[in-house]
């Protein structure tokens, strides 16, 4: 499926789409494109080493997108109207595609155009770009290119998720940590990703004696961030940022914090010449990301407080006008609580490493192939291994890093495998869009949410080709 050359590639598009460096200009044949092509241009945009055959291919489906009624988007406007409580009566769900992400996000847009569902959001984290092997501008090429298979037409939110300070880092070198999220920032913002969420939680220091003192770093960082994506933004778009006070897994999310956090934030906004801040604030609620294994493999139950959302949702929504608050780490909560989120009017929901469980532990998954994975974890990751943990909880909580190595024996497993996996995660987005409140909500995002133009030139996207 591979490209060999330019040429190649170029009278494989001939009858197809009128495209020259300038981009797509006019779909000769959506159906072609669809049925035919389109499959190959995102083969030969994640795989093909040559860049510039990989960056045509990316340039051609994210310039022919936009002739099809699909394009990039932020959900601020919406968020910030179900502050005013404009809209209520679902979580936005942020879906998190480690491996298989052309195949998952078709199944997703399935859901979508059989249940008319608005808001929903595909996210990539910092660290999940890192084991996944997935920069910004593949991640996205890969969410349009599943977009045109499946016809789907209208915005398309992808979000940088934890765009994530590390602590370590910052105290050796404040500077250099972070220029690099700005530079995550800044191709991100190239490919198309207008929500980010800013995660400087793990700056908050509880030595602190005072609210304020213990949040200060993270609402200073954060106020950073904010003014640099304010910055970089294309005109007539407001990135969607984000907040984050309490790092999942860690204590808790209290009113006091919350307010300590939005106090400063905003002054420190103001100090800096005044700009658009947050949308929306994550908090610890007594999640944790993937959720804790077992000495068996197994996940432990979780005391998930919904108080801790309800509150805070309602402080963030009346006293600072944002759209509400945001739970982390909840793909493998247990399914009959997901109804929950809504009633207490949770603004959105993330949710990952339980479609990555679906993919591992599918009777469909090749033995073979799972062994070779697990294998290749425990020598390039036994470093990772805690003392204490069981062979079984060391696999659970680094298999994800399999994803990135592997990527391309993932995207080329068999029609015969993929179709049933595909089937259960079908199942999986359908159950979770539904019981968030989702199904019918398209009109609430064609109130809100109006066409930018993307731009984007061929070499900028070489220079995104990682």
């Amino acid at each position: 499926m591979l490209y060999l050359n330019l040429d190649e590639f170029k009278n494989s598009i001939k009858d197809v789409v009128k495209y020259n460096d300038a981009g797509t200009s006019e779909i000769l044949s959506e159906q072609k494109l669809r049925y035919e092509l389109i499959d190959k241009l995102i083969y030969n945009a994640v795989f093909n080493g040559d860049v510039e055959i990989a960056a045509n291919c990316r340039y051609l489906i994210r310039t022919a997108a936009p002739l099809l009624g699909i394009y990039p988007a932020s959900i601020h406007d919406l968020y910030m109207a179900i502050g005013k409580e404009k809209y209520t009566g679902f979580t936005v769900p942020a879906i998190n595609l480690r491996g298989l992400t052309y195949d998952k996000a078709q199944q997703i847009f399935d859901v979508v155009l059989k249940e008319n569902v608005g808001p929903f959001i595909f996210e990539i984290a910092r660290s999940e770009i890192g084991y996944t092997n997935q920069w910004p501008s593949e991640y996205s090429v890969a969410i349009f290119a599943a977009a045109i298979k499946k016809g789907y037409k209208g915005p398309i939110f992808i979000q940088g998720d934890h765009f994530q300070v590390k602590a370590k880092k910052f105290k050796e070198n404040e500077n250099l940590e972070i220029e690099a999220i700005k530079v995550l920032i800044k191709d991100a913002i190239d490919a198309g990703f207008y929500n980010i969420d800013i995660d400087t939680s793990t700056l908050v220091d509880l030595s602190y004696d005072t609210i304020d003192e213990q949040q200060r770093l993270n609402y200073e960082i954060c106020a950073l961030f904010t003014k640099y994506i304010r910055d970089l933004e294309p005109e007539g778009i407001i990135v969607s940022v984000g907040g984050e006070i309490g790092e999942v897994g860690g204590k808790n999310s209290t009113p006091d914090e919350l307010r300590g956090f939005m106090k400063g934030y905003l002054r420190t906004l103001e100090k800096d010449g005044g700009h658009v801040g947050i949308s929306k604030i994550s908090v610890q609620t007594g999640t944790s990301h993937g959720g804790v294994p077992l000495p068996d493999g197994t996940i432990a139950k979780v005391k998930l407080d919904f108080n801790v959302l309800k509150t805070l949702g309602e402080i963030a929504k009346k006293e600072y006008g944002i759209g509400g608050v945001v739970q982390h780490g909840a793909s493998t909560l247990p399914e009959e609580l997901f109804h929950k989120f809504p009633e207490v009017k949770t603004l959105e929901i993330h949710l990952a490493t339980g479609f990555q469980n679906i993919v591992y532990d599918h009777p469909a998954f090749p033995s073979d192939f799972k062994e070779e994975i697990y294998n290749l974890l425990r020598t390039k990751f036994i470093n990772e291994k805690k003392e204490e943990q069981t062979d079984e909880q060391f696999i659970y909580k680094t298999r994800k890093k399999g994803f990135g190595p592997l990527k391309k024996k993932f995207w080329d497993l068999p029609e015969d495998v993929k179709k049933p996996i595909m089937k259960s995660l079908h199942d999986k987005f359908h159950f979770l869009f539904e019981k968030l409140g989702t199904f019918n909500t398209r009109y609430v995002v064609e109130e809100t949410i109006k066409y930018t133009p993307h731009k984007i030139s061929l070499e900028r996207e070489k220079d995104m080709v990682k």
